[in-house]
């Protein structure tokens, strides 16, 4: 097993190698800002708003959550939780390459985590567990992502105009799909569906209980809690 390297390099090179890697996967990202770009569109945005949203936010699933509160009364106390615990994730991507990037400047070390997502942040830790320590894969993919991102969301606004209804294309689920093939694709192993289970049951029942737009916060605590009971499973290490 090669051993990650401690430190970490940032360099044009290493971006574009970043760019050209993520392209390929980048491109499914079209589909959903373009399903975001029409979703937004039916909720009562501008395509300038929606394109700022995008472009600032970039981060589709709490983009996603945040239609679903959107309104003439937007309720702010309860956007703003349901976006952190969306996007709560990201705390602990970050420190799980605190030591990779510790050493570069500041202006590197905080820029590099602008545009990460799960994506490139997973194919950036797959390559510092093979040794490698070029950042350029975290940079060069988010870039690619977010500039997709912007373009599908650019053919939503474009296109969606036309679309009164966009329940009937199937847009509308687009979202839900994209996250049933995440927990689908994920880890194989059955305690897994413990904590996705205990988020299921807890969403639903705060759907049918509590005020509305809480499931969101509700299922991510309880789906969290209940991941922290489940006993760690040593790793195996082939053995050549």
């Amino acid at each position: 097993m090669n051993t990650p390297a401690p430190g970490a390099r940032l360099d044009l090179a290493g971006i574009l190698v970043g760019i050209r890697r993520m392209a390929p996967l980048s491109l499914f990202v079209v589909i959903f800002g373009l399903a975001f770009g029409v979703a937004a569109l039916s909720r009562g945005l501008s395509g300038l708003e929606a394109m700022l949203m995008s472009a600032l936010v970039f981060a589709g699933a709490s983009q996603f959550a945040a239609l679903e509160l959107w309104g003439p009364e937007i309720p702010l106390l309860p956007l703003i939780a349901t976006t952190f615990a969306i996007n709560a994730r990201h705390l602990l991507m970050g420190a799980a390459i605190q030591p990779w990037l510790a050493h570069l400047p500041p202006g590197q070390r905080y820029g590099s985590l602008v545009l990460m997502s799960d994506s490139n942040w997973a194919m950036a830790v797959a390559d510092r567990q093979r040794g490698e320590t070029n950042v350029g894969m975290l940079v060069g993919g988010g870039i690619a992502l977010w500039l997709t991102w912007l373009l599908g969301t650019l053919l939503g606004v474009i296109f969606g105009s036309g679309i009164t209804e966009p329940e009937r294309f199937g847009l509308d689920v687009i979202m839900g799909c994209f996250l049933l093939a995440m927990l689908v694709g994920g880890r194989r192993d059955l305690s897994m569906l413990v904590p996705w289970g205990a988020a299921a049951l807890a969403a639903l029942a705060a759907m049918a209980w509590l005020p509305p737009h809480s499931h969101v916060i509700v299922g991510a605590l309880a789906g969290g809690l209940a991941g922290l009971m489940v006993p760690s499973r040593p790793t195996q290490e082939a053995t050549a």
